[in-house]
Protein backbone atom coordinates (compact mmCIF):
# COMPACT_ATOMS: atom_id res chain seq x y z
CA UNK A 1 0.00 0.00 0.00
CA UNK A 2 2.83 2.39 0.88
CA UNK A 3 4.54 1.68 -2.45
CA UNK A 4 1.30 2.33 -4.36
CA UNK A 5 0.81 5.60 -2.45
CA UNK A 6 4.37 6.73 -3.24
CA UNK A 7 3.81 6.06 -6.94
CA UNK A 8 1.04 8.64 -7.04
CA UNK A 9 1.79 12.20 -8.13
CA UNK A 10 2.63 14.67 -5.34
CA UNK A 11 -0.67 16.52 -5.84
CA UNK A 12 -2.63 13.24 -5.60
CA UNK A 13 -0.80 12.29 -2.40
CA UNK A 14 -1.45 15.72 -0.89
CA UNK A 15 -5.16 15.55 -1.79
CA UNK A 16 -5.49 12.09 -0.25
CA UNK A 17 -3.82 13.26 2.96
CA UNK A 18 -6.13 16.30 3.05
CA UNK A 19 -9.28 14.22 2.42
CA UNK A 20 -8.65 11.35 4.88
CA UNK A 21 -9.27 13.47 8.03
CA UNK A 22 -12.85 14.13 6.84
CA UNK A 23 -13.64 10.41 6.94
CA UNK A 24 -11.96 10.07 10.34
CA UNK A 25 -13.90 13.05 11.76
CA UNK A 26 -17.23 11.65 10.55
CA UNK A 27 -16.44 8.17 11.92
CA UNK A 28 -15.39 9.52 15.34
CA UNK A 29 -18.52 11.64 15.71
CA UNK A 30 -20.68 8.73 14.56
CA UNK A 31 -19.24 6.54 17.31
CA UNK A 32 -19.69 9.33 19.88
CA UNK A 33 -23.36 9.72 18.91
CA UNK A 34 -23.87 5.95 19.00
CA UNK A 35 -22.42 5.68 22.51
CA UNK A 36 -24.42 8.74 23.62
CA UNK A 37 -27.70 7.37 22.27
CA UNK A 38 -27.07 3.95 23.75
CA UNK A 39 -26.17 5.41 27.17
CA UNK A 40 -29.28 7.61 27.18
CA UNK A 41 -31.58 4.64 26.45
CA UNK A 42 -29.72 2.06 28.48
CA UNK A 43 -30.23 -0.52 25.74
CA UNK A 44 -31.60 -0.81 22.24
CA UNK A 45 -35.11 -1.47 23.48
CA UNK A 46 -35.85 2.22 23.79
CA UNK A 47 -35.28 2.89 20.09
CA UNK A 48 -38.28 4.65 18.47
CA UNK A 49 -40.30 2.55 16.05
CA UNK A 50 -39.27 4.74 13.13
CA UNK A 51 -35.56 4.28 13.84
CA UNK A 52 -33.40 1.31 12.85
CA UNK A 53 -33.10 -1.51 15.39
CA UNK A 54 -29.35 -1.92 15.54
CA UNK A 55 -27.40 -5.14 15.35
CA UNK A 56 -23.74 -5.76 14.55
CA UNK A 57 -24.17 -5.92 10.77
CA UNK A 58 -26.21 -2.69 10.66
CA UNK A 59 -23.73 -0.98 12.99
CA UNK A 60 -20.83 -1.95 10.69
CA UNK A 61 -22.79 -0.80 7.63
CA UNK A 62 -23.63 2.51 9.33
CA UNK A 63 -20.01 3.15 10.32
CA UNK A 64 -18.83 2.32 6.81
CA UNK A 65 -21.49 4.52 5.19
CA UNK A 66 -20.70 7.47 7.48
CA UNK A 67 -16.98 7.20 6.72
CA UNK A 68 -17.67 7.10 2.98
CA UNK A 69 -19.92 10.17 3.27
CA UNK A 70 -17.16 11.97 5.20
CA UNK A 71 -14.65 11.12 2.48
CA UNK A 72 -17.14 12.30 -0.15
CA UNK A 73 -17.55 15.62 1.66
CA UNK A 74 -13.77 15.93 1.90
CA UNK A 75 -13.35 15.20 -1.80
CA UNK A 76 -15.95 17.79 -2.75
CA UNK A 77 -14.37 20.38 -0.43
CA UNK A 78 -10.75 19.82 -1.46
CA UNK A 79 -11.20 19.18 -5.18
CA UNK A 80 -14.12 21.43 -6.05
CA UNK A 81 -15.70 23.81 -3.55
CA UNK A 82 -12.53 25.39 -2.13
CA UNK A 83 -11.48 26.48 -5.62
CA UNK A 84 -15.02 27.33 -6.71
CA UNK A 85 -15.59 29.70 -3.80
CA UNK A 86 -12.12 31.27 -3.61
CA UNK A 87 -13.43 34.71 -4.57
CA UNK A 88 -16.67 34.47 -2.56
CA UNK A 89 -17.28 36.24 0.73
CA UNK A 90 -17.73 34.24 3.94
CA UNK A 91 -21.50 34.91 3.88
CA UNK A 92 -21.75 33.67 0.29
CA UNK A 93 -19.73 30.57 1.17
CA UNK A 94 -22.08 29.78 4.07
CA UNK A 95 -25.22 30.20 1.95
CA UNK A 96 -23.99 28.21 -1.06
CA UNK A 97 -22.49 25.42 1.02
CA UNK A 98 -25.61 25.16 3.20
CA UNK A 99 -27.77 24.67 0.12
CA UNK A 100 -25.35 22.22 -1.45
CA UNK A 101 -24.88 20.07 1.64
CA UNK A 102 -28.59 20.12 2.50
CA UNK A 103 -29.26 18.38 -0.80
CA UNK A 104 -26.29 16.03 -0.24
CA UNK A 105 -27.40 15.00 3.26
CA UNK A 106 -30.96 14.45 2.09
CA UNK A 107 -29.61 12.17 -0.62
CA UNK A 108 -27.53 10.28 1.96
CA UNK A 109 -30.60 9.69 4.11
CA UNK A 110 -32.75 8.58 1.19
CA UNK A 111 -30.08 6.07 0.11
CA UNK A 112 -28.75 4.66 3.38
CA UNK A 113 -31.99 4.43 5.40
CA UNK A 114 -33.79 2.01 3.01
CA UNK A 115 -30.65 -0.16 2.82
CA UNK A 116 -30.44 -0.32 6.63
CA UNK A 117 -34.17 -1.15 6.90
CA UNK A 118 -33.84 -3.96 4.35
CA UNK A 119 -30.94 -5.34 6.40
CA UNK A 120 -32.98 -5.09 9.60
CA UNK A 121 -36.02 -6.85 8.07
CA UNK A 122 -33.84 -9.23 6.05
CA UNK A 123 -35.82 -8.40 2.94
CA UNK A 124 -35.41 -6.86 -0.49
CA UNK A 125 -35.11 -3.13 -1.11
CA UNK A 126 -38.20 -3.48 -3.29
CA UNK A 127 -40.32 -4.69 -0.37
CA UNK A 128 -43.16 -2.24 0.34
CA UNK A 129 -42.44 -2.39 4.08
CA UNK A 130 -39.04 -0.75 3.47
CA UNK A 131 -40.61 2.27 1.80
CA UNK A 132 -43.40 2.52 4.37
CA UNK A 133 -40.71 2.73 7.05
CA UNK A 134 -38.92 5.42 5.06
CA UNK A 135 -42.14 7.41 4.75
CA UNK A 136 -42.77 7.17 8.51
CA UNK A 137 -39.16 8.09 9.24
CA UNK A 138 -39.32 11.24 7.10
CA UNK A 139 -42.09 12.64 9.32
CA UNK A 140 -40.71 11.60 12.70
CA UNK A 141 -38.46 12.96 15.45
CA UNK A 142 -35.94 10.30 14.46
CA UNK A 143 -35.29 12.28 11.26
CA UNK A 144 -34.63 15.42 13.31
CA UNK A 145 -32.14 13.52 15.47
CA UNK A 146 -30.41 12.16 12.36
CA UNK A 147 -30.25 15.59 10.73
CA UNK A 148 -28.76 17.12 13.89
CA UNK A 149 -26.09 14.42 14.06
CA UNK A 150 -25.21 14.65 10.37
CA UNK A 151 -25.12 18.44 10.56
CA UNK A 152 -22.79 18.30 13.54
CA UNK A 153 -20.42 15.99 11.65
CA UNK A 154 -20.61 18.31 8.65
CA UNK A 155 -19.90 21.46 10.66
CA UNK A 156 -16.96 19.80 12.44
CA UNK A 157 -15.40 18.65 9.17
CA UNK A 158 -15.96 22.03 7.47
CA UNK A 159 -14.43 23.77 10.49
CA UNK A 160 -11.38 21.54 10.05
CA UNK A 161 -11.37 22.41 6.34
CA UNK A 162 -11.43 26.17 6.97
CA UNK A 163 -8.70 26.02 9.64
CA UNK A 164 -6.57 23.78 7.41
CA UNK A 165 -7.04 26.12 4.43
CA UNK A 166 -6.09 29.22 6.40
CA UNK A 167 -2.96 27.95 8.17
CA UNK A 168 -2.04 25.11 5.79
CA UNK A 169 -2.79 21.41 6.16
CA UNK A 170 0.81 20.50 6.89
CA UNK A 171 1.06 23.20 9.54
CA UNK A 172 -2.22 22.11 11.19
CA UNK A 173 -1.05 18.50 11.42
CA UNK A 174 2.24 19.59 12.93
CA UNK A 175 0.43 21.71 15.52
CA UNK A 176 -1.91 18.85 16.44
CA UNK A 177 0.89 16.30 16.72
CA UNK A 178 3.21 18.72 18.53
CA UNK A 179 6.01 17.86 16.12
CA UNK A 180 7.74 21.21 16.53
CA UNK A 181 6.72 22.01 20.10
CA UNK A 182 10.39 21.42 20.86
CA UNK A 183 12.59 23.14 18.23
CA UNK A 184 14.29 20.79 15.79
CA UNK A 185 17.21 21.25 13.43
CA UNK A 186 16.67 20.05 9.87
CA UNK A 187 17.89 20.61 6.34
CA UNK A 188 15.40 22.15 3.93
CA UNK A 189 15.20 23.63 0.45
CA UNK A 190 13.73 27.11 0.01
CA UNK A 191 12.48 29.03 -3.00
CA UNK A 192 11.87 32.75 -2.73
CA UNK A 193 9.73 33.93 -5.66
CA UNK A 194 8.99 37.59 -6.27
CA UNK A 195 6.61 39.21 -8.77
CA UNK A 196 8.34 41.34 -11.39
CA UNK A 197 7.55 45.06 -11.50
CA UNK A 198 5.09 44.71 -8.63
CA UNK A 199 5.42 48.35 -7.56
CA UNK A 200 4.60 49.61 -11.04
CA UNK A 201 1.69 47.18 -11.35
CA UNK A 202 0.29 48.21 -7.97
CA UNK A 203 0.46 51.90 -8.89
CA UNK A 204 -1.14 51.19 -12.26
CA UNK A 205 -4.05 49.13 -10.87
CA UNK A 206 -4.65 50.75 -7.50
CA UNK A 207 -4.76 48.85 -4.20
CA UNK A 208 -8.17 47.22 -4.63
CA UNK A 209 -7.63 45.93 -8.15
CA UNK A 210 -4.05 44.93 -7.33
CA UNK A 211 -5.31 42.81 -4.44
CA UNK A 212 -7.64 40.96 -6.83
CA UNK A 213 -4.69 40.33 -9.15
CA UNK A 214 -2.62 39.00 -6.23
CA UNK A 215 -5.39 36.62 -5.22
CA UNK A 216 -5.63 35.20 -8.76
CA UNK A 217 -1.81 35.13 -9.01
CA UNK A 218 -1.44 33.10 -5.81
CA UNK A 219 -4.20 30.74 -6.92
CA UNK A 220 -2.51 30.07 -10.26
CA UNK A 221 0.88 29.47 -8.63
CA UNK A 222 -0.60 26.94 -6.19
CA UNK A 223 -0.92 24.16 -8.78
CA UNK A 224 2.79 24.14 -9.54
CA UNK A 225 3.64 24.21 -5.84
CA UNK A 226 1.28 21.41 -4.85
CA UNK A 227 2.05 19.19 -7.86
CA UNK A 228 5.73 19.29 -6.90
CA UNK A 229 5.27 18.60 -3.17
CA UNK A 230 6.07 22.18 -2.14
CA UNK A 231 4.89 23.69 1.13
CA UNK A 232 3.98 27.36 1.21
CA UNK A 233 5.83 28.88 4.14
CA UNK A 234 4.84 32.54 3.76
CA UNK A 235 3.12 35.08 1.58
CA UNK A 236 4.97 38.37 1.99
CA UNK A 237 3.28 40.99 -0.16
CA UNK A 238 3.81 39.76 -3.71
CA UNK A 239 6.50 37.31 -2.61
CA UNK A 240 5.83 33.57 -2.06
CA UNK A 241 8.24 31.51 0.03
CA UNK A 242 8.08 27.78 -0.72
CA UNK A 243 9.86 25.09 1.27
CA UNK A 244 10.63 21.38 0.93
CA UNK A 245 12.11 18.76 3.23
CA UNK A 246 15.29 17.63 1.49
CA UNK A 247 14.00 14.23 0.36
CA UNK A 248 10.80 15.48 -1.29
CA UNK A 249 12.50 18.57 -2.75
CA UNK A 250 15.23 16.56 -4.46
CA UNK A 251 12.94 13.72 -5.58
CA UNK A 252 12.27 14.02 -9.32
CA UNK A 253 13.82 17.53 -9.11
CA UNK A 254 10.59 18.79 -7.55
CA UNK A 255 12.11 22.05 -6.36
CA UNK A 256 13.27 22.94 -9.90
CA UNK A 257 10.19 21.58 -11.67
CA UNK A 258 8.04 23.69 -9.37
CA UNK A 259 9.49 26.91 -10.79
CA UNK A 260 8.87 25.91 -14.40
CA UNK A 261 5.35 24.61 -13.79
CA UNK A 262 4.51 27.86 -12.04
CA UNK A 263 5.91 29.74 -15.05
CA UNK A 264 3.93 27.62 -17.51
CA UNK A 265 0.69 28.10 -15.57
CA UNK A 266 1.10 31.88 -15.54
CA UNK A 267 1.95 31.91 -19.26
CA UNK A 268 -1.20 29.91 -20.01
CA UNK A 269 -3.29 32.51 -18.15
CA UNK A 270 -1.46 35.56 -19.56
CA UNK A 271 -4.24 36.57 -21.94
CA UNK A 272 -6.85 36.28 -19.17
CA UNK A 273 -4.75 38.55 -16.93
CA UNK A 274 -4.42 41.11 -19.71
CA UNK A 275 -8.17 41.15 -20.25
CA UNK A 276 -8.95 41.41 -16.52
CA UNK A 277 -6.14 43.68 -15.33
CA UNK A 278 -4.37 45.02 -18.42
CA UNK A 279 -1.12 43.33 -17.39
CA UNK A 280 0.21 39.75 -17.19
CA UNK A 281 2.25 39.08 -14.01
CA UNK A 282 5.57 37.27 -14.09
CA UNK A 283 8.10 36.36 -11.39
CA UNK A 284 11.73 35.57 -10.63
CA UNK A 285 13.02 33.15 -8.02
CA UNK A 286 16.05 32.01 -6.05
CA UNK A 287 16.65 28.48 -4.73
CA UNK A 288 19.01 27.35 -1.98
CA UNK A 289 19.49 24.53 0.52
CA UNK A 290 20.67 24.65 4.11
CA UNK A 291 20.06 24.00 7.79
CA UNK A 292 17.29 25.65 9.79
CA UNK A 293 15.85 25.44 13.27
CA UNK A 294 12.11 24.75 13.11
CA UNK A 295 9.71 25.27 15.98
CA UNK A 296 6.54 26.81 17.37
CA UNK A 297 6.79 30.43 18.44
CA UNK A 298 4.47 33.22 19.54
CA UNK A 299 2.40 34.25 22.55
CA UNK A 300 -0.89 35.68 21.27
CA UNK A 301 -0.60 33.83 17.95
CA UNK A 302 1.27 30.58 17.42
CA UNK A 303 3.24 29.92 14.25
CA UNK A 304 5.72 27.33 13.08
CA UNK A 305 8.74 29.23 11.80
CA UNK A 306 12.14 28.51 10.31
CA UNK A 307 15.22 30.35 11.49
CA UNK A 308 18.65 30.17 9.96
CA UNK A 309 21.05 31.95 7.66
CA UNK A 310 19.68 30.06 4.66
CA UNK A 311 16.53 32.20 4.59
CA UNK A 312 18.50 35.44 4.34
CA UNK A 313 20.85 33.87 1.81
CA UNK A 314 17.98 32.63 -0.39
CA UNK A 315 16.37 36.06 -0.32
CA UNK A 316 19.68 37.62 -1.35
CA UNK A 317 20.07 35.06 -4.17
CA UNK A 318 16.63 35.93 -5.50
CA UNK A 319 17.58 39.60 -5.28
CA UNK A 320 20.42 39.04 -7.78
CA UNK A 321 18.07 37.91 -10.57
CA UNK A 322 17.75 41.46 -11.90
CA UNK A 323 21.49 42.03 -11.84
CA UNK A 324 22.14 38.91 -13.91
CA UNK A 325 19.00 39.42 -16.02
CA UNK A 326 17.64 35.94 -15.35
CA UNK A 327 14.43 34.59 -13.85
CA UNK A 328 15.96 31.74 -11.86
CA UNK A 329 19.08 31.47 -9.72
CA UNK A 330 20.10 28.22 -8.03
CA UNK A 331 22.91 27.87 -5.52
CA UNK A 332 25.79 25.51 -6.26
CA UNK A 333 25.07 23.67 -2.98
CA UNK A 334 21.60 22.76 -4.22
CA UNK A 335 22.57 22.08 -7.82
CA UNK A 336 25.26 19.60 -6.74
CA UNK A 337 22.58 17.46 -5.04
CA UNK A 338 20.19 17.41 -8.00
CA UNK A 339 20.22 14.89 -10.83
CA UNK A 340 19.04 17.00 -13.73
CA UNK A 341 18.00 15.38 -17.01
CA UNK A 342 19.01 16.13 -20.59
CA UNK A 343 16.21 18.69 -20.97
CA UNK A 344 18.15 21.12 -18.79
CA UNK A 345 20.58 23.83 -19.81
CA UNK A 346 22.61 25.11 -16.89
CA UNK A 347 24.80 28.21 -17.02
CA UNK A 348 27.29 28.96 -14.27
CA UNK A 349 27.52 32.55 -13.07
CA UNK A 350 30.55 31.83 -10.90
CA UNK A 351 31.13 32.93 -7.31
CA UNK A 352 28.79 35.79 -6.43
CA UNK A 353 28.75 38.11 -3.45
CA UNK A 354 25.50 38.30 -1.51
CA UNK A 355 24.53 41.61 0.08
CA UNK A 356 25.48 41.63 3.75
CA UNK A 357 27.44 38.37 3.46
CA UNK A 358 31.21 37.92 3.50
CA UNK A 359 31.17 34.41 2.03
CA UNK A 360 30.61 34.19 -1.72
CA UNK A 361 28.10 31.69 -3.14
CA UNK A 362 28.35 29.83 -6.43
CA UNK A 363 25.26 30.54 -8.52
CA UNK A 364 23.77 29.01 -11.62
CA UNK A 365 20.81 29.76 -13.84
CA UNK A 366 18.71 27.20 -15.65
CA UNK A 367 17.80 28.52 -19.07
CA UNK A 368 15.31 25.86 -20.08
CA UNK A 369 13.72 22.71 -18.75
CA UNK A 370 11.36 20.19 -20.29
CA UNK A 371 8.52 19.70 -17.86
CA UNK A 372 6.64 16.42 -18.29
Amino acid sequence: MARLFNRLSPSARINIVRILPFGIIWLIFDQIFFISDYSARGDFGGTPETAIQLDLSILIFGSFAVTIVGLLVGTVEVIYLNRRFTTKTLAQKVIYKTLFYSVLLLGVILITFPIAVSMELNTSLLDGLVWERLKSFMFSTSLLNTVIQLSTMLVASLFYSEISEHIGHGVLVKFLTGRYHTPKEETRIFMFSDMKDSTRIAEQLGHGHYFKLLRAYYQDLSHGIMSNAGQIYQYVGDEVVVSWPVESGLRDNNCINCFFVMKADLTAKAEWYRQEFGVAPDFKAGLHIGDVTTGEIGALKKEIIFTGDILNATARIQGLCNKHEVDLLVSGDLLSRLQLDTGVEVESLGQCELRGKTKRVELHTIKSLEVG
